[in-house]
């Protein structure tokens, strides 16, 4: 969608219509990234109820959006246009005592996936409190995903203060074969998969897979999305929740494989500490980061969180490029 794009300078817009040109003369290929010097957009147009954390969207037959986020009981919102966002309520508004060992009695429950899959939505969240790798993954299921319509479905992973991973940040992926795997992870050793049952949406095996990893730095919120023959793990470097003095950035890797390994536009390894930049703070907007990506009918769509000077967190969108070798961009 137009609104999408980002506000141009009146000399960008001169550029980018003189590429046109020769593009359509068959004298140039499109520009795919934009050059390292330049900034990176602008989130795009969004209006209504903005203000979110760690946002992640599915997307209905019907065409309709919803979107889930960490909040009281996670926090849902929807949208006919993937403009206009208006709340709908919580999944769960009554509490989540099944995740207060987690969660030191909170029923702030963070970092929802959500899916539409096989007539119904699955729902992963995270229980944790800050700085703790006691934490636990549980899955939510519901056939329309409005509030009070959830079922909790029971813990899928856990982590405790003896493991050497932090089992939040969770996201499912289904590889082209159809076989379903959760990648997850924050801070410690860093980004880990498991493999799940698909009729169930449960782990299946024992299997504890890295797939990315900064040797105990700041990684986390991994979002896998598949196009043309590649796998593409998303992620999230560096500090978040700090208001205006957050760091976050958005980085990404490929594979041929659903499993790996990944590695960046250099060819480093992600388990290796490596990750292509395409997404930083700029101007006003600080920290993007906790990046969720949905295919849609215009392109894909990159839904992440950034925070304004005064330090509320709000929703950002922009949509990918892809360079001529595949590298995604954002615009």
């Amino acid at each position: 969608m137009h609104q999408f794009r980002t506000r141009l300078t009146r000399s960008a817009r001169r550029r980018q219509a003189a590429v046109a040109l020769l593009v359509a003369a068959g004298l140039a290929i499109a520009p795919a990234a934009p050059a390292a010097t330049a900034a990176y957009p602008d989130p795009g147009v969004v209006t209504g109820s903005t203000g979110v954390h760690d946002p992640e969207v599915a997307k209905s037959p019907g065409g309709n959006y919803l979107l889930a986020h960490t909040g009281a009981g996670i926090t849902l919102k929807t949208s006919t246009d993937r403009t206009r966002w208006n709340d709908a309520g919580a999944v769960f508004p009554n509490g989540a005592s099944w995740a207060h060992s987690y969660t030191n009695g909170s029923d702030h429950l963070w970092a929802p996936d959500i899916t539409y899959v096989n007539g119904r939505y699955y729902l992963y969240y995270s229980a944790s409190t800050f700085g703790s790798n006691h934490s636990g993954i549980f899955l939510a299921t519901s056939t329309t995903g409005a509030q009070g319509s959830w079922t909790n479905q029971g813990l899928v992973i856990e982590s405790n203060t003896s493991d050497g991973f932090n089992a939040i940040d969770p996201n499912l992926v289904i590889d082209q074969s159809g076989r379903w795997y959760l990648s997850f992870g924050s801070f410690w050793s860093g980004i880990k998969m498991i493999t799940l049952d698909s009729s169930t949406g449960q782990r299946s095996g024992s299997e504890l897979r890295s797939i990315a990893g900064r040797g105990g730095g700041a990684i986390e919120a991994p979002t896998i999305h598949y196009r043309n023959g590649y796998y593409y793990l998303f992620v999230s470097f560096d500090v978040c929740c700090q208001g205006a003095s957050s760091t976050y950035r958005v980085m990404v890797g490929r594979s041929t494989s659903v499993t790996g390994p990944y590695v960046d536009r250099a060819g480093t390894a992600m388990t290796s500490g490596g990750g292509t930049e395409i997404l930083a703070g700029h101007g006003s907007i600080h920290g993007p980061g906790h990046q969720a990506v949905l295919p849609d009918s215009d392109a894909d769509a990159l839904f992440y969180h950034y925070y304004t000077d005064s330090g509320a967190s709000r929703l950002g969108i922009n949509l990918l490029g892809y360079d001529p070798a595949g590298w995604p961009y954002v615009y």
